[in-house]
């Protein structure tokens, strides 16, 4: 019998601010507000559709498809990479950029992915019905921008 170790899949997120400070959260089936992203494409059998080149690329084109936004990824953000589990006994690496907003005067756009879709402050973060990894990468890119140099 050959062995095939488990697979676990991996989500990469991005926390995006906009110009006025506000930070990007999308709603989903759950009614949890989560940060953009999703997991990396292998691409397909015909080459038609290429492979993500990396993860930062994936987050990129998600951040795109999802809201319209077209941002750059990186940095990694500190405690940012977690293990979450959205339902009972599925459990989802998640690992979470800092992203810089190229098209930050751009209203972003909600994909059909989502329910919803909103722009909040810093100060608002705490309040929502978010999983706490979320809450902290965020907590934490908040930090890192505000920074002085």
């Amino acid at each position: 019998m050959t062995y095939t170790p488990p697979l676990w899949p991996v989500s990469v997120k991005g926390v995006a601010v906009d110009g006025l400070g506000r930070v990007l959260l999308l709603k989903n089936e759950r009614e949890e507000w989560e940060l953009p992203g999703g997991r990396l494409e292998t691409g397909s059998p015909d080459g038609s559709v290429p492979p993500d080149e990396s993860p930062e690329a994936a987050l990129e084109r998600e951040i795109r498809e999802e809201t319209g936004w077209k941002v750059e990824a990186g940095p990694l953000i500190d405690g940012g990479v977690w293990i979450y589990e959205p339902v009972p006994g599925r459990r989802v690496l998640i690992v979470t950029y800092g992203c810089t907003v190229l098209t930050p005067e751009q209203a972003p756009v909600l994909s059909h992915e989502h329910k919803q879709i909103g722009l909040f402050t810093a100060e608002e973060v705490p309040g929502l019905t978010m999983p706490e990894g979320y809450k902290r990468a965020i907590t934490a890119w908040f930090g890192f921008v505000r920074s002085p140099v």
